[in-house]
């Protein structure tokens, strides 16, 4: 006679144990794929959060879905063209002709999460756990002429602005198109102090994913808005 095993038991019991669980959680932890942009030359830094699964990139990039409106924006606000940055009719980007565009123009891109778990397996920020976040320590001495940072969502805010000394009320978080002093201070090489970095200020725009509701014509005109505001048009 054969005896099957209890199939609802044995799960019970891997949900049960918790070595189980750190190891399944330990393999959900995924890491950002893209190194930061960072020309030397920069005076803003653009700050998001996690590119979706692979499955969904157009090219290995930061904002490498086809269907997110990140480069389409920076086409329309810089040259006019919402495909400038478009291969032919390919459905996808250039990534050396942006990258060569954000060294030219003096414009960062660095992701606030450096590793996280997709609890519902896609990149919604709302279902996004953050596992590490960026660390301006190393990253803000490689761009120390930038002034100005600019998240593209809430979640992303939210990340930057835990990392102050001082905590920031929810409440009093920038909304959409506003803008705050950013007081964020950095270790020394040596730890032993802190210093200050020089007047930043955090704007937040809006999302340039298509589950945003906001029209891209609106999109498009908050960040050329944004641009000229900061000097970069």
């Amino acid at each position: 006679m054969t005896t099957r095993p209890d199939t609802d038991q044995n799960k019970a019991s891997q949900a049960d144990n918790p070595l189980i669980l750190s190891e399944t959680r330990a393999a959900a932890v995924e890491t950002h794929p893209f190194a930061p942009v960072l020309p030397p030359n920069a005076t803003v830094m653009m700050m998001g959060t996690f590119p979706p699964t692979a499955d969904k990139w157009a090219m290995s990039f930061h904002y490498p879905n086809f269907y997110n409106d990140m480069w389409r924006i920076y086409g329309r606000v810089f040259f006019d063209d919402a495909d400038y940055f478009r291969v032919g009719d390919e459905k996808r980007f250039d990534p050396d002709r942006i990258r060569n565009f954000m060294f030219e123009r003096g414009i960062a891109s660095c992701p606030t999460v450096k590793q996280a778990i997709r609890e519902t397996g896609n990149a919604s920020d709302k279902n996004l756990t953050v596992v590490t976040t960026v660390d301006l320590d190393n990253i803000l001495p490689q761009v120390p002429k930038v002034n100005t940072l600019f998240t593209t969502g809430g979640k992303a805010t939210e990340v930057l602005l835990g990392l102050l000394d001082e905590p920031i009320a929810k409440s009093k978080h920038p909304k959409t198109n506003q803008s705050m002093d950013y007081p964020y201070q950095w270790q020394n090489a040596d730890n032993s102090q802190t210093a200050d970095v020089n007047d930043l200020t955090l704007y937040r725009l809006p999302s340039t994913s298509r589950a945003y509701p906001l029209a891209l014509d609106k999109k498009v005109a908050a960040y050329k808005d944004f641009f000229k505001k900061i000097g970069k048009l």
